[in-house]
């Protein structure tokens, strides 16, 4: 049943991945694709500069927009939607970095498992992501556009690993104008990219987990949100074996580290979940 589960979620991880990124006519050419679906989002992190992204990442679109110096109201509308509807549900069924960061901890090696005493260090370490929403995602954009009239969207231009792995390293390799042109920023998130590659063997999901600003979006919504897991007060005990088994940093099902993968139901011999 636990791997029956988890294989249909991988699957759905994996479409998701591929409808993502579906023009296929531009994997190898060294070049974006221009489709017209980028004038929308879709739910997961997926760079719009991914040779074949179909569509927008919400969080490049909110920071583009606000560098703009335009209000996004779609971009929230959708968030809040996408938000409303499952939550970080996103994030373990929809989101490519995800699935990938998962396959990279499949790999065969010792692992940082949680303690006690760990999460308490991670479950602190996690407030990382809301700081980077707001500083890098939002007032930035929005102060230097105010003082200058430029602005850039800082966290894609200079943290996310997503953007470096699945467009910036595939766009140099078959691009050799683009590839003559690399300076330190590229290097800079070259070395942020691998960090995470080799974090990710170890740590399960340590992106999603301490640094991604879409995940901290979703979490807000998490309680309240339409669709995902519930636990049933009447048949739970508290003996917290879903919270133990968990490879996130949750202290309770639903909380704002819960990505709602559903792993936990079978842990739960009281079938609460």
């Amino acid at each position: 049943m636990v791997k029956t589960a988890n294989f249909k979620r991988r699957l759905i991880q994996f479409l998701s991945m591929l409808i993502y990124n579906c023009d296929a006519r531009h994997w190898f050419s060294g070049n974006i694709s221009k489709s017209v679906g980028k004038q929308v989002c879709i739910p997961g992190l997926n760079c719009y500069s991914c040779p074949g992204a179909i569509s927008s990442c919400p969080l490049g679109a909110l920071q583009n927009t606000l560098s703009n110096g335009k209000f996004p109201f779609f971009i929230t509308g959708f968030l809040l939607l996408t938000g409303t509807l499952i939550g970080r549900m996103v994030c373990s069924f929809l989101c490519p970095f995800g699935f990938v960061q998962e396959l990279l901890y499949k790999i065969p090696s010792p692992k940082i498992k949680k303690t006690k005493r760990s999460l308490k260090i991670t479950r602190k370490l996690s407030l990382l992501k809301y700081i980077l929403l707001l500083l890098l995602c939002i007032l930035l954009p929005v102060l230097f556009y105010l003082k200058d009239g430029i602005a850039s969207p800082y966290f894609c231009k200079y943290i996310c690993p997503e953007g470096t792995i699945f467009a910036g390293w595939v766009l140099a390799f078959f691009n050799e104008s683009l590839r003559s042109a690399l300076g330190f920023l590229f290097s800079w998130k070259t070395g942020i990219a691998i960090t995470f590659i080799i974090w990710s063997i170890f740590m399960f999901r340590p992106f999603c987990r301490f640094f991604c600003p879409l995940g901290a979006i979703y979490s807000f919504f998490n309680k309240t949100a339409i669709f995902g897991i519930r636990v049933d007060n009447s048949k739970c005990t508290n003996c917290n074996k879903c919270v133990s088994a968990c490879k996130m940093d949750v202290l309770k099902v639903n909380d704002r580290e819960c990505i709602r993968c559903g792993e936990c139901r079978s842990h739960c011999k009281f079938n609460a979940i």
